[in-house]
Order: structure tokens, then sequence, then C-alpha cells
């Protein structure tokens, strides 16, 4: 009986020596909670994974993916003495959690190098949530539009994926070469520097596209999905469940600042105007502060070989956005040239092929602001109904509707068939 009794007894000597130490001492103390314990382990940690394009998972690699946890950390940091700015990252995956679990989607295995088909379910469940968000919240313009034009480019996405070496389809290399040659027959062979650098690198170097190229481009895109969604679905989350309460709380974490603040509460006004602007300032930064660096370094990429421009000037020929009245970016700023022959006579060369490319910031912010956003716009002002069945159409559905590189060839051929270089007679 002594055996069992002995421990106890020594146990409670410990500690009443332990109490009359810190007595003697002056030193009082309460142990600190357990919870607020466990959050000081994620204080000042940088978002090294913002732009999802150096891992998978969420916005750092040290923080936990479990709603039920952070939701338990963020509490307690909230209720300690903490400045915001030092648990902004425990913040941040915490509202990033709540989106993906409420798209149904797993922070911790999305992660862009897995490919396409790993990842293909993560980007329409992404879709369908900010759709959702439009349906729900009429005032969520930015959120309907990017799941609607986000089904056009996932689609084009697959296309590359799925058609393996697309620039070694029978004919395509020849048909974008065509074009060019055309004119070189009539002006010379000075005139095949005035055609956009995309066409003329997806004519004379697409032989030098390797899968592996493919392989990276796609990649690419799913880097790019996954940080618009990383970066903006935390504060529409924020928003419709704590509204502009919750956007302060990112302003005070050091999260963004005053602009996007002044969006929400733009958003939250309820005025028209006031609406639109704040939606425009959300899509600029989706636009140019997440991709659009990421969409330099595609354009960039094997620059010596034009690989990296040729690709994204395929996506300027074969995008078309579904909403209503918006023109295929083809159609936006199409090619043409005025110059003279050899002999000195006049000369005009007409090409239904964009003299633009998708991935240059300015010409693309151009696009999506007087036509892809005031066309939506018009929808949710004007035709909201019918634009809310539009979007209740299951996404998978939307998805598989929209694989416009399958139609390049098309478009390169009618391309052929429409280019007009026309000569003034001598005089």
């Amino acid at each position: 009986m002594r055996a069992i009794t002995a421990a106890p007894i020594r146990g409670r000597l410990a500690a009443s020596v332990v109490a009359m130490m810190c007595v003697l001492l002056g030193a009082v103390t309460q142990p600190a909670p357990a919870q607020a314990a466990t959050f000081e382990r994620y204080l000042d940690l940088p978002l090294t994974n913002r732009f999802a394009d150096k891992s998978g998972g969420g916005v750092n690699r040290a923080l936990p993916t479990d709603l039920g946890q952070l939701t338990r950390l963020v509490t307690a940091a909230r209720a300690s003495d903490v400045e915001p700015r030092r648990y902004g990252a425990l913040l941040f995956q915490y509202r990033l959690v709540q989106a993906t679990s409420q798209a149904g989607i797993d922070l911790a295995t999305w992660d862009p190098a897995k490919g396409f088909h790993a990842t293909r379910r993560n980007m329409i469940k992404g879709y369908r949530l900010y759709e959702n968000f439009q349906i729900n919240h009429r005032t969520l313009q930015w959120a309907g539009m990017a799941g609607m034009v986000g089904a056009d480019f996932g689609g084009g996405t697959a296309d590359v994926v799925l058609a393996g070496d697309i620039y070694r389809l029978p004919g395509l290399q020849p048909l974008a070469a065509q074009i060019i040659d055309k004119a070189v027959q009539v002006v010379g062979p000075g005139v095949i520097g005035e055609f956009p650098e995309g066409l003329r690198n997806l004519a004379y170097h697409a032989d030098k596209i390797t899968p592996a190229d493919l392989d990276w481009f796609s990649k690419q895109i799913l880097v790019m999905q996954k940080a618009i969604f990383t970066d903006l679905m935390p504060l529409h989350v924020a928003f419709v469940r704590d509204g502009l309460r919750g956007i302060e709380e990112f302003r005070r974490a050091g999260l963004i600042d005053d602009g996007i603040v002044g969006a929400w509460r733009d958003i939250a006004s309820g005025n028209h105007a006031r609406v639109a602007k704040g939606n425009e300032t959300l899509l600029r930064r989706e636009q140019y502060d997440v991709v659009g660096w990421q969409f330099d370094n595609v354009r960039n990429y094997r620059k010596a070989d034009g690989v990296g421009s040729a690709l994204t000037y395929a996506m300027t020929l074969a995008g078309s956005p579904s909403v209503a009245g918006v023109p295929a970016l083809r159609d936006f700023i199409p090619f043409t040239y005025t110059g003279r022959t050899p002999d000195g006579r006049r000369v005009r060369i007409d090409t239904p092929i964009p003299d633009w490319d998708w991935s240059r910031f300015d010409l693309r912010w151009k696009y999506v602001t007087t036509e892809l956003l005031p066309r939506y716009q018009d929808q949710v002002d004007n035709r909201f109904g019918q634009l809310v069945a539009q979007m209740k159409v299951p996404y998978e559905t939307q998805f598989e509707s929209h694989r416009p590189i399958y139609n390049l060839h098309k478009i390169l051929g009618d391309a052929v068939a429409h280019t007009r270089v026309t000569v003034a007679p001598s005089t």
C-alpha cells in the first residue's frame, strides 16, 4: 500500500515547495491558456505562398489547414493583446480555409504543380463558388464575372493538356505562316517584322515547342487560377460573413491597403456607381497585382526561341469570353498595316488576327474595362434573372462547353482566307 501512495504524496510535496518558492520570490504566476500558447507559434509568419507559386497548400506551409483548429487559433489571437499584424498570416489562412471548405476543396492537397488532371475538380469547384457569390449577392460582380470567364480559360487549359502538343496538329503552323507569306509576296520580306510578335513565333518557331513546354504552360495557368482564388476569396468570405468589420480586420492585419478597403466600402454602399467602381478595383487587383507579373513570366518563357509569346498569342487567337456582347479577343484590335511596295506603291494589309497579346496588362486592361466589365455590369443591371439562370447551369457543363483551342485551325484558316493585300495602282 505504501508503494501505491508514495508517488502522489511526493508529487503534492513538490508542488507545495514550488508554490512556496514563487511566493517568497514575489513571482506568483498563473499558467497561460493552452490556446494562447498554441497561436503564438504562428506569429510573424510571412505570406510566402500568397500567390500559389511556391508550393501547394496555403499561404505558409507552417500553418494548419484544419478549419476547426484555425478557428480556435484565430479566436485566441483576437482575444489576446497581440497586434493583428503579428497574426496576419494566421488570419489569412483562416479565411482561405473557410473559402476552400465552402467550395468543397481540400486546401492541403491543392497543388498546381500536380497538373491539370489532379486539380481539375478544384478549378471547377472554385469557379462554382465564384458564381454562387454572385447568385446570392447581386453586388459581388467581380466574383460572377470571374466565374463566367473562368470557364472560358479553364476550358482552354484543358485543351492544352488533352490535345497534347497542339502545335503539331496537322496544318496549324503552316496556316500561321501563310498569313504572313501573303504579304511577303507583295511587299517583300521586310514586312515580316510588322506582324505581331506572337504570330511570327507561331509561324516560324512553333516547331520548337515541346510537350514539356506545354506542361509548364498549363501549370502556370493553374497557378494563376489558384493565386486569384487565394487572394480574393478570403476577402469575399470575410465580407459575406462579417461585413465591413471582416474587411477592416484584414487592413489592421496589414493584409490589404486603404484602396481595397475603400473598394469594399463602395460595394457595401449599395449605390450603383460605387458598387461598379468597387468591383472594378477588385478586378484591377486581380489582373495587375495577382497575375500581371505571372503573365509576363509566361510570355517571356524561352524568350530566345519565342515559345512563351507563341503560347500567349495562341490564347489571344482562341479566347472568346462568354459574357453576352463581348467580342472575341482576336476581334478587339485586328491587325492592319499600311506602307509601300518596293516600287513605291501604297499597300494596305488587312487580316482578322489580333494585333495584341492578352498577356500584356495595358491592352488586357483596355479590353476588360471597355468590353468585358461594362457588358457584364449591364447584364447584372438589366438581365439579372437571365444571368443567374446561365450561372445555375452545372459548372461542369459550362466548363466543357468552352474548349477554344480546338477552334484554332478554323480561326487561322479563316484568317488566311480573309487576308487582303491591297496595292494602289501606279500613278
